[in-house]
């Protein structure tokens, strides 16, 4: 438990995948926040909806999340069930180096464009699904010769497996979200740049500033002011990996005070952004 609080409180993963398979009574239940990993979260029992930005998913019992690095996602869980899942934080990276021409991380970039990030696999599907995950988790107490190779196929058939049933999402998987939030969000999300007030916003999505406000928090869980900021970050730390100063991405990404956006950097990520680009 210690090491899967780390790796979500720090946002990052030092390895190329971690696999956790989690029973408790409470969950893990954690504000809005955003990995810069890949996961994968498959129910096994117990009753959780996930928000993931302004969607939000009932999950049942072998049902597949995606949730796509720097989504801003949150659990919300019933505490009176048991809560039974596996979790998994994928390093996109090793598997495009491994595997290129598989593209095995396009199942997440499917499900973000799609709004689609839930999937329900059928009979042989799930009969599929849930013969890798047994075999992954008797190779991790496999110590002979080739036993990190197995693993690593192992979670190579499981995001291949997971990529077919992407190209075929059922259409009634349980989504809701308010069209106003939405246009707002993908309003957000294109100008990060520019004035991103609440007032704005409102106006953008012809509503009153104080019925958005409401409208806003009640469907992201979280306020006008600490999604765009949030949204600003993420911006600003893509920029800063592919090799822009700290001070221009700050500029890029809506922050006009520079000592301001480093102790708001730092904070999220844990590091400076002068860190991050080295």
């Amino acid at each position: 438990m210690e090491k899967n609080e780390k790796f979500s409180r720090e946002g990052y993963l030092n390895e190329n995948y971690h696999y956790f398979h989690l029973r408790d009574t409470a969950g893990q239940e954690r504000d809005f926040h955003f990995h810069e990993f890949d996961k994968i979260v498959i129910l096994v029992s117990g009753r959780v909806d996930y928000v993931i930005e302004s969607r939000s998913y009932a999950l049942l019992p072998g049902t597949v999340l995606l949730v796509k690095h720097h989504a801003i996602h949150k659990a919300i869980i019933d505490k009176k069930e048991p809560y039974e899942r596996i979790i998994i934080y994928l390093d996109r990276k090793f598997f495009d180096r491994v595997l290129p021409e598989a593209r095995l991380g396009y199942c997440f970039e499917m499900a973000d464009k799609s709004g689609k990030e839930l999937l329900m696999p059928g009979k042989e599907q799930e009969e599929a699904l849930a013969a890798i995950l047994k075999a992954y988790e008797k190779a991790q107490k496999d110590t002979g010769y080739g036993a990190e190779a197995m693993r690593d196929t192992l979670i190579m058939q499981l995001l291949i497996l997971i990529g077919r049933m992407s190209a075929v999402v059922d259409e009634e998987t349980e989504t809701t979200y308010d069209p106003k939030i939405q246009e707002a969000l993908s309003y957000i999300n294109e100008n990060l740049s520019r004035e991103l007030s609440v007032e704005k916003l409102a106006e953008q999505v012809y509503l009153s500033k104080y019925h958005f406000m409401r409208l806003f928090k009640a469907q992201t869980g979280t306020t006008v002011h600490a999604y765009v900021r949030q949204k600003r970050l993420l911006y600003a730390a893509r920029l800063i990996r592919e090799g822009m100063s700290a001070a221009r991405a700050a500029s890029e990404s809506g922050f006009s005070d520079y000592s301001a956006f480093h102790r708001a950097f730092k904070e999220s990520f844990g590091v400076s952004p002068g860190s991050l680009r080295e």
